[in-house]
């Protein structure tokens, strides 16, 4: 049942209403239900990476960039956070919300739009990203490992940044057959990111075509390199580009999932 009759396009701006704002309170009040089982990884994570990585390797590791390797990886773990929390919300929890618990629908009963759901969603995967990527600061400064008060931006980069990656997740979300295809996306997307985006070890290291290529299709490398500007107070000129480039695929993943989503609850 929708309210909607016209054929979406794939890059029509949507109509959206402070209705979104219902959609994203939905998600967050179930959250708070469950505080304890989402608060508990984000913690423990951060910790364990520090430990063996940045404090077990990196005692093997010389300094990179004139920094203990525990510094220079301490950031990256924000990011990754923000990718993580985000991307994953709006991936297996929203096809769960979608096709299994049938959420989607009965929120579409209201007065509500699918526009509006599928931005809620989006909102609430860049509030799950901020939310994560705040506990991971949090341990990280409890280590020392925060040097720049620069670093009390990085709640608004994952923010936009979760917004990003909820919006790629999203588009995933609207062509998935069934709840393990997003193994690919996963395995093919999300690792790669993880590994090859200057998180554990600098992308000056790498062939210049892995460097280009980590520049211009890897989101997580801008995040990585804001997040380390931010958290250590080594600002450069170039950032502003990295923000550029993520504002901009922000609005066109934004848009693009929004109609893909629409396409597939429309039937």
């Amino acid at each position: 049942m929708t309210k909607i009759t016209d054929s979406p396009t794939r890059f029509a701006v949507p109509r959206l209403t402070y209705r979104v704002w219902n959609v994203w309170r939905r998600n967050l009040d179930v959250f708070m239900k469950t505080i304890r089982v989402n608060f508990f990884p984000s913690l423990i994570e951060p910790i364990l990476y520090l430990l063996a990585l940045g404090l077990g390797l990196g005692g093997f590791v010389q300094p990179i960039e004139g920094m203990p390797y525990v510094n220079f990886i301490a950031p990256a773990l924000v990011a990754i956070s923000i990718m993580y929390g985000s991307f994953f919300e709006c991936t297996y929890a929203s096809f769960v919300r979608m096709y299994f618990q049938k959420t989607f629908d009965a929120i579409i009963a209201t007065p509500v739009s699918v526009e509006e759901v599928i931005a809620g969603e989006l909102v609430w995967g860049a509030t799950r990203a901020a939310i994560n990527s705040t506990t991971v600061l949090a341990v990280i400064a409890a280590f020392g490992l925060v040097s720049s008060p620069l670093f009390l931006l990085v709640p608004l980069l994952a923010f936009l940044g979760g917004l990003l990656f909820s919006s790629i997740a999203m588009c995933f979300t609207a062509i998935a057959p069934n709840i393990d295809f997003f193994n690919y996306p996963a395995f093919l997307f999300v690792t790669p990111m993880f590994l090859l985006s200057g998180t554990f070890f600098p992308l000056s290291t790498l062939p210049s075509f892995v460097q280009t290529a980590a520049q211009v299709f890897l989101p997580l490398t801008h995040v990585v390199n804001l997040s380390r500007g931010l958290i250590l107070g080594n600002v450069e000129a170039s950032m502003l580009l990295g923000l550029v480039w993520i504002m901009a695929a922000t609005f066109v993943f934004f848009v693009l999932s929004i109609n893909l989503m629409k396409k597939r609850l429309i039937r």
